[in-house]
């Protein structure tokens, strides 16, 4: 088995003269909307990003403005310009790129679906998937955010960090149930993800989403840091979880040998 070995591309902060707020503010305000909060009012906003009404207004109405939202009835929402944002992202940067093809080996070879993250603060965002005909998770899609704590592909990315790390990292999560087998300890979270770490790869069962089981491993480049993780992911009533393992644990080790050369 290959242990995940910790990221060591820490850069110093900023300094906070350096920052513009404004600019930080409003790209808060557009991060508010999501597939749980598709349509927000001034005062939601302002609540959520922690702004007064009046400044969330300001900052709606400029984004209005540019083309990036849309208002309603007072509700507003987001607009498809706001598909330049990640488009850009996705031509330039070469990670989408290089997993995309691979993805699309995995999921058709197993006839399920695949998908990369990269770890996002708390959050695993999906940068890239393909579902080969199985729609098997809403959330298999890119751009969508997930929490990292209780998905595969996170547990993978967090047993990326510096192990004296994860006791905090844990500690701030929500830890909420979202199913009935999600897993809400501290402590026995620190111990999944340690095991995570010493066995290489990380297996997930029902606990975002009832019937949806996930395997993960992750994408480590040439200088050793982990870059994101590729998993897939199958319906509960197709695969049992060692079955899952003893199935596509071997394709996706060699999914995973072969970006991590291109990396």
């Amino acid at each position: 088995m290959t242990a995940l070995s910790s990221a060591s591309t820490a850069h110093e902060p900023p300094q906070t003269r350096d920052l513009v707020t404004g600019l930080e503010r409003g790209l808060a305000v557009i991060g508010a909307f999501d597939q749980t909060r598709p349509r927000l009012t001034i005062s939601e906003v302002a609540q959520f990003c922690g702004l007064s009404r009046a400044a969330a207004r300001r900052y709606l109405l400029t984004l209005e403005h540019l083309g990036y939202l849309q208002c309603e009835r007072r509700m507003y929402a987001l607009t498809p310009k706001v598909l330049r944002l990640a488009q850009g992202y996705r031509q330039s940067s070469t990670l989408p790129r290089v997993v995309e093809p691979e993805l699309h080996k995995l999921a058709n070879c197993m006839k399920e679906a695949s998908s990369a993250g990269v770890l996002d603060g708390d959050d695993v965002i999906c940068i890239a998937a393909c579902t080969a005909g199985r729609l098997v998770s809403m959330t298999l899609q890119p751009g969508t955010r997930v929490p990292a704590w209780c998905t595969a592909n996170g547990r993978v990315l967090v047993a990326a960090l510096p192990p004296d790390e994860v006791g905090a990292w844990v500690a701030r999560q929500p830890l909420a149930p979202l199913t009935a087998q999600t897993l809400v300890e501290p402590a026995r979270l620190v111990e999944a993800i340690d095991q995570v770490r010493r066995q290489g790869y990380a297996a997930v069962d029902q606990e975002l989403e009832p019937g949806l089981r996930t395997l993960a491993v992750p994408l480590v480049g040439r200088q050793g840091q982990v870059r994101a993780a590729i998993n897939i992911s199958v319906s509960a009533d197709r695969f049992t979880m060692m079955q899952l393992v003893e199935t596509c644990l071997p394709r996706l080790r060699l999914a995973q040998a072969h970006l991590s050369a291109l990396l």
